[in-house]
């Protein structure tokens, strides 16, 4: 079956974006970067993958999920399709038609979504954004892979949305972990089921 995972950039108080959405605190530059993206190249957006001639297969992810927000960061950058070597779901209850050629919209109930696209054949399943979506599909998130950025944003869009609500805790792993010389924490933690 395949995994869910939730690859996101976070600060260290928990934050994956600014109120607003912006991403502008995180630092660029350094060496994480160069090291994520060799292991994960489908993680970039096409576009970026095309400027750089990064030509490599997707390596560990297939499909991507994104919430609407999310989706509309994209969009305010260019592009309403912006994981084209992937196949793309945008998870909203207020569009009426899919954003884009080649991106499908799940508007409905995205928990039996994602258990759905677990059991076809294929690699794994990215979710990218954001906060709000992941706290809706924590029961079906098997892996959470953390770029922890040493920044401390003091409010912004939390990490599991605003308010999350667990009737106990939900248990981790760490799979690997790496330190990079920029800063970066780049930390793999898997579900304990």
């Amino acid at each position: 079956m395949r995994k869910l995972t939730y690859f996101v950039a976070s600060t260290i108080d928990g934050f994956i974006a600014a109120e607003d959405g912006t991403l502008d605190f995180f630092p660029v530059g350094g060496d994480h970067g160069p090291a994520i993206i060799s292991q994960y190249p489908e993680t970039l957006p096409t576009k970026v993958r095309e400027a750089r001639g990064i030509a490599a297969r997707n390596s560990y992810f297939d499909t991507v999920i994104m919430g609407r927000k999310t989706h509309d960061f994209g969009v305010r950058t260019g592009t309403a399709s912006p994981y084209e070597h992937l196949r793309q779901f945008v998870v909203s209850t207020t569009l009426p038609e899919p954003p884009a050629p080649g991106v499908e919209l799940i508007s409905a109930d995205p928990v039996a979504a994602v258990r759905t696209l677990k059991r076809e054949p294929g690699l794994g399943i990215w979710l990218c954004g954001g906060g709000e979506l992941a706290q809706t599909l924590l029961p079906e998130i098997d892996q959470v892979f953390l770029k922890l950025h040493p920044v401390l944003l003091g409010t912004g869009r939390p990490l599991f949305g605003p308010g999350v609500k667990l009737p106990e805790p939900e248990r981790f792993r760490v799979i690997t972990s790496r330190v990079y010389t920029d800063g970066v924490a780049f930390v793999k933690y898997g579900r304990i089921r």
